[in-house]
C-alpha cells in the first residue's frame, strides 16, 4: 500500500477533502433525518411518533458509547479501509431502514449506524490533517467540517422535503446509495495511511493528559453546554420574546453558520487563537443582549445571526486546536475523547436548559448559558502555551507533522508518490 505525503506550498487536495466532507454530510443526514419524518415513519412502523424519535436517541447513545472503545480497538488498522468500512456500515443501516417494517429491526439498524458515526467522527479531522502540510491543517479541517454545517442548514430540510415528495423509504434508500458513492470517491481520491504499530501507540490515558488536551476538552464541554442551553429551547425563548417565528429564527441561525465556517476557513491557519477568542466573546455578548433586550424582533434576529456566525466557526477552531495539541498520529484517539465530551455537552446543556426553563422561565436561558460560555472563553484565554498558543499559524506538536510519525518513526510515508471538529470525531 502506498501513501501520499503532503508537499509544502501545494494546493489543497480538494477532491479528497470534499470526499471526507461528503462523508460527514452523509453521517449527519443519517443521524438526524428521522427527526423530520416522525409523522410519516410512525404509521409504517406501527409505533408512536415518540418511539420514532427514539431512533435518533438510539443513534446518539450508540455513538457516545462506541467512540472511544471502537477507535482504540481499530487504531492499528490501515486508515482508509476503516473509513470505507464505516461508510459501508452507513449504507447497510440506511438500506435496512428503507426496507424494514419492523420497529425492532429498524432500531437495531440505527444502533449500527450510531457505532459507525462514533467511529467516523473520530477519524475525519485527523485524516484531513494528515493530507496537508501543517500550515494548511486548519483550512483542511474546515473544509471537512463544512459537510456538517451544510447537512444541518440545507441537507435536513431538503431531505425532509424529498421524503414528502417521494416517500421516506426512498429518502433513506437515497442516503444508502450516497454512502456507496462516497466509498468509491474515497477509494479513488483519498490517500491511504497506515495504522499505528503496537509498540508506538500512546495509551488512551496518555493521550488524555498530553499538554493542551484537557484544556481543549474543557472548552468543548463548556461551549456545548452553553450552546445547547439556548439552542435546545430556542422555540420557547422565541415565543417568550413575542416574535413566535421559530422557523425564521432557525433559518437565520443555519444560514449564519455557513458564513461562520467560511470565515473560519480563511482565518484558522494564521489567527486561530484570536478567532476563537473572538467567537466565544461574541457568543457571550449575544447571551447578554438576548437577556437584556428580549422584546425586539430586530434585536432577536440580529443576535441569532451573530450567534450563528460565531458558533459556525467555533467547532473547527476547537478541533484544529485538538489536532495541533495531540499531533495527527494521535488525533483519532483525541477526537474520540472529544466526541464523547461533545455528546455529554449536548445532553448536559439540554438538561440544564430544561431545569432553567421549568424553574425560572425562558427569560433565564441566556443568563444560564452565559457563565458556561464565559468558562470556555476563560480556558482559551489562559491556555496560551499548549492548547491555544499565541503564535500564528498551525503548530506542529512534538515534531509530528502531517503524515509524520512520533519519534519512533513507524508511520512516516515512504517517498513513493503522491480530519479537525470532531473526529485517522470526533
Amino acid at each position: 500500500m502506498t501513501t501520499a505525503s503532503p508537499a509544502r506550498g501545494t494546493a489543497l487536495p480538494w477532491s479528497g477533502l470534499l470526499a471526507l466532507s461528503t462523508a460527514a454530510f452523509t453521517a449527519v443526514l443519517t443521524e438526524l433525518l428521522p427527526a423530520g419524518l416522525l409523522p410519516r415513519m410512525a404509521p409504517a412502523l406501527g409505533v408512536s411518533e415518540a418511539r420514532v424519535g427514539f431512533l435518533v436517541t438510539g443513534y446518539a447513545v450508540a455513538s457516545f458509547l462506541a467512540a472511544i472503545p471502537v477507535t482504540a480497538a481499530l487504531r492499528g488498522l490501515p486508515r482508509r479501509p476503516v473509513l470505507v468500512g464505516t461508510l459501508l456500515g452507513f449504507a447497510c443501516a440506511d438500506a435496512v431502514v428503507a426496507l424494514s417494517s419492523s420497529y425492532a429491526v429498524t432500531f437495531g439498524a440505527r444502533l449500527l449506524a450510531g457505532v459507525m458515526g462514533g467511529t467516523m467522527w473520530a477519524m475525519l479531522a485527523g485524516y484531513a490533517a494528515r493530507m496537508v502540510p501543517a500550515e494548511r491543517r486548519g483550512r483542511a479541517i474546515a473544509v471537512v467540517l463544512a459537510g456538517i454545517t451544510l447537512a444541518l442548514s440545507l441537507g435536513i430540510p431538503a431531505g425532509t422535503a424529498l421524503a414528502g415528495a417521494i416517500g421516506w423509504r426512498t429518502a433513506f434508500g437515497t442516503l444508502s446509495a450516497l454512502a456507496l458513492l462516497v466509498v468509491v470517491w474515497i477509494r479513488r481520491r483519498v490517500p491511504a495511511f497506515p495504522g499505528e504499530l503496537p509498540g508506538a501507540r500512546v495509551p488512551l490515558r496518555g493521550v488524555a493528559v498530553l499538554p493542551g488536551i484537557p484544556a481543549v476538552l474543557s472548552v468543548t464541554l463548556f461551549l456545548l453546554l452553553g450552546h445547547q442551553v439556548m439552542y435546545t429551547y430556542v422555540a420557547p425563548f422565541t415565543a417568550y420574546t413575542g416574535y413566535g417565528r421559530t422557523d425564521v429564527v432557525l433559518l437565520v441561525f443555519g444560514a449564519a453558520t455557513v458564513v461562520g465556517i467560511w470565515a473560519t476557513g480563511a482565518l484558522v491557519d494564521r489567527w486561530a487563537r484570536p478567532a476563537l477568542l473572538g467567537a466565544l466573546a461574541l457568543i457571550a455578548a449575544v447571551m447578554c443582549v438576548l437577556g437584556l433586550h428580549p422584546g425586539s424582533p430586530a434585536v432577536l434576529l440580529t443576535s441569532v445571526a451573530a450567534w450563528g456566525v460565531a458558533f459556525g466557526g467555533a467547532p473547527t477552531l476547537v478541533q484544529t486546536a485538538l489536532v495541533n495539541a495531540s499531533g495527527p498520529q494521535q488525533a483519532d484517539v483525541a477526537t474520540s475523547l472529544q466526541t464523547t465530551v461533545y455528546n455529554a455537552g449536548i445532553a448536559g446543556g439540554s438538561f440544564t436548559g430544561g431545569l432553567a426553563l421549568s424553574g425560572w422561565g425562558a427569560g433565564a436561558l441566556p443568563w444560564t448559558a452565559l457563565p458556561l460560555v464565559a468558562g470556555a472563553l476563560t480556558v482559551v484565554a489562559l491556555g496560551r502555551r499548549h492548547a491555544f498558543p499565541t503564535g500564528t499559524g498551525a503548530e506542529t506538536p512534538r515534531g509530528a507533522g502531517p503524515g509524520a510519525a512520533p519519534p519512533g518513526g513507524h508511520d512516516r510515508p515512504p517517498p513513493s508518490h503522491g480530519r479537525t471538529a470532531a473526529p485517522d470525531r470526533p
